[in-house]
């Protein structure tokens, strides 16, 4: 009974700390992240970071590079802090603002590390064993099934839960990692206190772009099929030559005929860079059989030099000054450490970790 009543006084005695700190949260959070695990690609962009440009102009975003993921499957560090340089170039190249939003590294933040491992207490073997990405990365590498890859979905949620994030902007290929975020805020909020929102996916009420790769099987990769990839640091010759190279045909017989699967990604990735008027004629020419695929592949890879070029400077003008980049991080940092500092002593609170 004493232990009881202990427990019961000492709630009492916090609640009036732990309403002001479920007060102060604030809303309207969105957080996201990308792994430094190859080249940012055409797909990324229109994918993902383009929303994220739009977002920190209206919401408060924290955006990760997600070294510490990167490890379950990249083990060898020897090119990880060049790949985490390039990812926030790339990045900053394409729009994101570092003084709107805060654009962090993972591993900067330490209290993500704290609060994974109080949510692998929340997490079941079983249902991380039932992970679709787990079952993939396992097949794809059988020899490095290690304990992080296995709760991937663990560190992912507290990456999202650190800052109390309520909107995540995801595709349906992380629905599933988005819904045990969901489970393991909920499991913490039953048992503990109610700390944690649940995260939602958000993307303005769009469908995510998928960015179609050039040889018309699957998406665009920063690490599988580079040949039919285009990324954000291809110079104008390979641009070009890449394009030159998507899969065509000899082009339709007759008129009106059905577009194939592969004319339709040379036609979504012009829906991406060209304007409506060269799209209007190259469609026209399609259903009139008149269609010349050389020309359709000759405009569209200079309107993907005139969109990918200026990215591709700004960024390599970034990665030559190291000291900037560094600061960039380290200001993202100091945001992200103060909302995670706030969360985990609300956390702790809730767990009565606090002696």
């Amino acid at each position: 009974m004493k232990k009881t009543g202990f427990r019961f006084n000492y709630l009492r005695r916090n609640i009036t700390n732990m309403n002001e700190l479920l007060i102060s949260t604030p809303k309207n959070i969105v957080m996201s992240g990308i792994r430094p695990t190859g080249f940012l690609h055409l797909g990324n962009y229109f994918g993902a970071i383009r929303n994220y440009v739009k977002m920190q102009n209206e919401f408060e975003c924290y955006f990760m590079v997600a070294d510490l993921h990167s490890l379950t499957t990249h083990p060898d560090t020897k090119e990880l802090k060049q790949n985490v340089y390039r990812v926030v170039a790339e990045n900053i190249a394409c729009g994101l603002d570092p003084d709107k939003a805060s654009f962090y590294c993972q591993s900067h933040v330490r209290e993500t590390s704290e609060l994974y491992l109080y949510l692998n207490m929340l997490a079941y073997m079983g249902e991380l064993e039932k992970t679709v990405t787990f079952k993939d990365k396992a097949r794809q590498n059988p020899d490095n099934i290690n304990a992080g890859l296995l709760t991937y979905p663990v560190l992912q949620a507290a990456d999202i839960l650190l800052h109390r994030a309520g909107y995540i902007p995801v595709g349906k290929d992380q629905e599933q990692h988005l819904e045990m975020a969901r489970t393991f805020a909920n499991r913490f909020n039953r048992r503990y206190a109610n700390i944690f929102p649940e995260p939602k996916a958000f993307n303005y009420n769009v469908e995510l772009v998928k960015v179609p790769s050039l040889d018309g099987t699957g998406k665009m990769s920063k690490s599988e099929n580079q040949a039919a990839t285009l990324y954000l640091a291809d110079d104008d010759i390979t641009i070009r030559k890449k394009v030159m190279k998507a899969k065509t045909d000899n082009g339709p017989t007759e008129k009106n005929t059905v577009m194939p699967d592969y004319i339709e990604n040379i036609f979504a990735l012009m829906k991406l860079v060209c304007s409506s008027d060269k799209i209007e004629k190259y469609t026209a020419d399609f259903n009139n059989a008149t269609i010349r695929y050389g020309d359709l592949k000759k405009e569209l890879g200079e309107d993907m030099v005139n969109f990918i070029a200026p990215i591709r400077l700004r960024a390599k003008d970034l990665l030559g000054d190291e000291k900037k980049l560094k600061e960039i991080m380290e200001q993202g940092a100091e945001k992200a450490n103060k909302s995670a500092k706030a969360t985990m002593v609300a956390v702790r609170e809730a767990m009565g970790l606090n002696y």
